[in-house]
C-alpha cells in the first residue's frame, strides 16, 4: 500500500543527523513513502535552524526541494485564520506555527498521514475531532 506523508521537523533533522535516536528510522521511512513528501516551509525553517550551520547538510535539505522528494504545498496566507484558531486552541500543548500548519495541511489533505516524532500530534485533532493519522516510531 503507498502511503503519502506531510513531513514534520523532528524526521528531517534525523534523517540528517546521524547521531540522532531516530536516523535510521527516518532513514528508512524516507525510502518507504511515496514521494513527494509535503512540507511547509515553517518545517523546513525549523529544520535548517537545527541542523545548524553545517552548509552541506543545509544545502542537502534544500536540494530535496529542488529534486522533488519534498514539496512546499501551503502557503499561511491562504490559512492564517484557522492556523491561529489551531494555535489558539493547543496554547497549553503548546502548538508551534510548523504543528498548526502541519494539522491544516492533514485536513486538506486527508490521504496523508504525519510523519513525526512529536507525540503532541496525537493529541491534536482535524476537523476539531478526528485524530491524526500518523507515521511514528512509536506506531507499529
Amino acid at each position: 500500500m503507498t502511503r503519502w506523508a506531510i513531513a514534520d521537523t523532528g524526521p528531517l533533522v534525523a534523517y540528517f543527523d546521524r547521531r540522532d535516536l531516530h536516523h535510521d528510522w527516518a532513514v528508512h521511512q524516507m525510502k518507504t513513502l511515496a514521494a513527494p513528501l509535503l512540507v511547509c516551509e515553517s518545517v523546513l525553517t525549523e529544520a535548517l535552524f537545527l541542523l545548524g550551520r553545517r552548509q552541506a547538510t543545509s544545502d542537502a535539505l534544500v536540494a530535496l526541494v529542488e529534486r522533488e522528494i519534498l514539496r512546499v504545498d501551503f502557503h499561511l496566507g491562504d490559512h492564517v485564520a484557522m492556523v491561529r484558531a489551531l494555535m489558539l486552541k493547543y496554547r497549553d500543548t503548546p502548538m508551534s506555527l510548523a504543528g498548526a500548519c502541519i494539522v491544516r495541511m492533514s485536513e486538506m489533505s486527508s490521504r496523508h498521514a504525519v510523519l513525526t516524532l512529536d507525540t503532541d500530534f496525537s493529541v491534536y485533532r482535524r476537523f476539531g475531532r478526528e485524530p491524526l493519522p500518523l507515521v511514528a516510531p512509536w506506531i507499529r
